[in-house]
Order: structure tokens, then sequence, then C-alpha cells
């Protein structure tokens, strides 16, 4: 009795070693791994599209795949830069000149916002008659910190790159043989759950493919447009700006944080035309999201938009931008297995009520 009990156990233990070790040493590889993955069942009909339109070959499919993939991850970094070089020398003009500008005094309709309108119009006085340089004076040691912050980040710039060189790889490895890859997930969800297992592997890929197309498309959609916007108003620094709310819009902040300055800008310039253009255009693109996102998703996976939701915000603030995709994937396969237990609960509640 003692060697039966002693078996097992080793067994287990020496399974959970292996796993545990194999765990470690593809530890480097697990972040590209998980976004190869998430980039490949995302964008997998795109692909076979593409193919059947190609004669049903495969490698020309893959190589246009790839370098979109390449642009979606380099282009908006190299807009940004390249902005921020061309326009490095009004910057430098700018920063001279601003203790020259005064501030001007509160509008009237400042003071008749409910709670908090006398505050801010006290303290917009205060900024008024001390001038830029006090305010400078007072956000320096916040500005002072993001700089040390962005130094400590600038050290991490090189693996990032390994990470998108790994993720484009192993993205090129997934597309060329995605249907084996497929395959072996699937067997091994219904190896470990039986027809249930399938079921949660495949609702996971619909997850994924929900939050690509609701999220991550309403984020590209809301930025370029809003970038145009930016653009034709003759906003400068329209490409950094455009970099700035795809963050925020994957963030599911908006874009507004970005607009609404923007357009306050355009006024201060005396620009009332083209502020209030941008001013209708940021509406627009701002309420976008409202009616586009829930319609993607739904397209992509017939889920719960308050549980697609709570995922991207939950697996956003958990593990980072990673978890936009993770969190709902997460959420949708553990509602899926808790709904189907309790329905066949439900289920055998009423055959044995029946056999009565």
């Amino acid at each position: 009795m003692q060697r039966e009990i002693t078996r097992p156990m080793l067994a287990v233990l020496s399974i959970g070693a292996l796993i545990a070790a194999s765990f470690w040493i593809m530890r480097p590889f697990l972040v590209a791994l998980v976004w190869a993955t998430m980039i490949v069942v995302a964008t997998w009909p795109v692909m076979l599209r593409l193919q059947r339109r190609l004669g049903g070959r495969r490698t020309p499919a893959i190589v246009a795949m790839t370098i979109v993939m390449l642009m979606v991850f380099v282009l908006p970094f190299w807009v940004a830069v390249s902005t921020l070089a061309e326009y490095s020398g009004q910057v430098g003009t700018w920063t001279k000149s601003l203790h020259e500008v005064t501030i001007p005094p509160p509008p009237a309709f400042i003071d008749g916002i409910p709670v908090v309108g006398s505050k801010i119009a006290a303290a917009w006085r205060d900024a008024a008659s001390e001038g830029w340089g006090a305010l400078i004076a007072k956000l320096q040691p916040y500005v002072v910190k993001v700089l040390q912050w962005l130094a400590a980040e600038a050290g991490s710039v090189g693996m990032v790159i390994v990470q998108v060189a790994l993720t484009l790889v192993i993205t090129t490895v997934l597309y060329a043989n995605g249907e084996a890859f497929a395959t072996g997930v699937r067997r091994f969800g219904h190896r470990l759950a039986g027809a249930r297992g399938e079921q949660s592997i495949r609702l996971a890929g619909g997850a994924i493919r929900g939050v690509a197309l609701g999220v991550v498309v309403t984020a590209l959609v809301q930025s370029l447009l809003g970038g145009v916007g930016l653009a034709v108003a003759g906003v400068p620094f329209a490409g950094v700006l455009t970099v700035a709310m795809l963050m925020f819009c994957l963030a599911q902040i908006g874009p507004l944080v970005v607009l609404v300055p923007a357009v306050a800008w355009v006024y201060w310039t005396g620009d009332n035309v083209w502020g209030t253009v941008l001013l209708v255009w940021a509406g627009f693109v701002g309420t976008l999201d409202n009616f586009l996102r829930p319609y993607l998703i739904k397209k992509g996976a017939d889920l719960p938009l308050l549980l697609i939701f709570s995922g991207v915000i939950g697996g956003l603030l958990s593990f980072g931008l990673l978890g936009i995709f993770v969190g709902p994937v997460v959420l949708a396969v553990t509602y899926t297995l808790l709904q189907a237990w309790v329905n066949e609960a439900d289920d055998a509640s009423t055959k044995s009520g029946v056999s009565r």
C-alpha cells in the first residue's frame, strides 16, 4: 500500500518539476509567444482570405501579413520620432518664449460651474497673476520625476526590440502551421475536459478575435480619425498626439484626453473657425466607440459587453498592455464554464423532478 502511494506522488512531483523547468526555460519567450498567439488568432481569417486571393499559396500570404505586422509595430514609433525631430527647433523657440506669454484671466462662466467652479477660477487667477515662471517652478519636481522614469525605462528599449523581433518570428511560424497548432490545442482541451474543454478553447479564440475587433480596431479608427483632424486643423505634433491617442484608446480612456486640449489650443491661437471644426470633429470621434466597439465585439464573440469591458480594464491594470487580450479571454472562459456548470445542475434537477 505504501509503495502504491509513493509511485503516484513521485509521478506527480516529476511532472510538476518538468512543467516548472519548461516554463523556466521558456520564460524569455513567453511574452512574445502570447503576443504572437493573440495576433495570429485575431488575424487568422484575414490571412486565409488573403491566401485565397493569392491563388491558395500560403507563403506569399504569410509574407504580406508579416509586413503588415511589422508596419503596425514600427510605424507609430517612427511617426512619433520623426515628428519630434521635425518640430525640435520650434519646441526650443516655444520654450524660450514661454516666459513672455501671459496667462489670460478665466472666462466668466467658470465661476458659475457648480461645486468646483470657484476653486478652478481662483487657481486660474493665481496662475495668471504669478505667470509661467511660478507655474513652471511648481511643476519642476514632477517633471524631474517623469524624466527620471523615462531615463530608467530607456534601458529596456533594447529588450522591447528583441521582444518585437521574437513576436514577428513566432507569428510567422504560427501562420505557417496554424491548423496543426489549432488541432493540437483543441485535442488538449478535449483530453482535459471532454467536449466542454474543446468548447472552452473555441470560446477563447472567439474572445481574442472579439477583443481584437472591438478594442484594437476601434482604437485604431478613433486615433487615425483624430490624427487627421489634428493635422487638418494645423495642430503641431499631430503624429505624436496620434500615437498618444492610440495608447489612451487602448487603455479605454478615449481620445478626448488629447483632442480637448488641442481644441483649446486652436481657440487660444485665435483661429475660431478651425477651433469650431475641430470641436465638432472631436465630439464625433470621441463618441464613435459607443456604437462601433459593441458591434465589432459581437461579431467576434457573442459575450456580454460588460464582461469584455471588465476583462479589458482589469487585464490592463493587472498585466499591462498584454492584459487587454488576456483579461477578456480568462473571464470569457470562466463565465462559460460557470454557466455550463449551473445549466448542468438545472438540467439534472429537472430530470430528477420528471422521473419522480
